[in-house]
């Protein structure tokens, strides 16, 4: 089914829902999902609104003008979408692999709806995981020497390939500001949710000498300042005593993997809004 999809956030004032939802019936649109959230302490409306326009009076490209009004009377940001459009991604990658072929897996089934057009990564490791699934693999080294120009290639290789969004699937290098603005709330990173507790390297090993009780991961929008930028999705799984250092690294593995995924299935259906440093997720 072709549908639209409109992304809303504005002052909250009455009318709205009525407006966007009377555009839509008076076109002949019908619509399938109508999701929305107001920031009360904000004072903040969003919304999501997927419509099937088969049978729609207004050809998809003049959507988007034909509703320009309505959003400029209630100061509206919006963008809109068309589900047979997909994404084109780019996944990042350097020596773990479960994030990486989990994603792929996803893709190949028709879990994730999105296009894996090429790999980047600062070793070798991953290529033959790549290759197996079809996937363009480009070598970049990365060093504190060569940032600049290694950054500089990855760039220009996102821009011959039309990438809408960047997965960074267990990447383990920093991106640069410009880097960032350049696919601002584009970037989606994974990593435990042992900050601020248990910061930089080996978290697993320092939580399981303090004895924790819960292993979590945390999924976000990348920003300039460091693993702080918006939450998309956040899970957690139980451990004890029992478990060995093998057992914490095995099920921090696990819940990372179910965790990017289910932020990257939001991001490519369209169903994350992003204000300040917060997300609106219609899940």
């Amino acid at each position: 089914m072709e549908s639209a999809i409109l992304l809303v956030s504005c002052p909250d004032r009455k009318g709205i829902v009525r407006e966007i939802a009377g555009f839509i019936a008076d076109n002949g649109g019908n619509i399938l999902h109508f999701d929305q959230h107001i920031d009360s302490q904000k004072g903040i409306f969003f919304a999501r609104v997927e419509w099937d326009i088969k049978d729609f009076n207004i050809p998809r490209e003049k959507i988007e003008p034909a509703f320009r009004p309505i959003a400029e009377r209630f100061s509206m940001n919006y963008t809109l979408h068309f589900s047979d459009q997909l994404q084109r991604v780019a996944i990042f990658v350097s020596k773990q692999e479960h994030c990486f072929y989990d994603l792929m897996q996803r893709f190949q089934s028709g879990e994730l709806r999105g296009e894996p057009v090429l790999v980047i990564s600062n070793h070798e490791d991953m290529r033959p995981l790549s290759e197996f699934f079809g996937v363009p693999y480009y070598h970049i080294p990365k060093t504190k020497e060569n940032k600049k120009s290694a950054e500089e290639k990855e760039l220009k290789l996102l821009e011959n390939h039309g990438i809408d969004v960047v997965i960074l699937a267990r990447y383990m290098q920093i991106l640069s500001e410009d880097f960032v603005n350049r696919y601002r709330n584009r970037i989606i990173n994974i990593h435990h949710s042992f900050l601020p507790a248990f910061p930089g390297a080996k978290p697993y090993h320092r939580a399981y000498e303090r004895g924790v009780k819960i292993i979590g991961a945390t999924s976000h929008y990348v920003t300039e300042v460091l693993d702080e930028g918006p939450i998309i999705e956040q899970d957690i799984i139980r451990v004890s005593h029992r478990d060995s250092l093998e057992d914490f690294i095995r099920k921090g593995k696990d819940i990372e993997r179910i965790v990017l995924a289910r932020a990257v299935k939001w991001h490519l259906e369209r169903k994350v809004l992003v204000y300040e440093n917060r997300t609106v997720v219609f899940d």
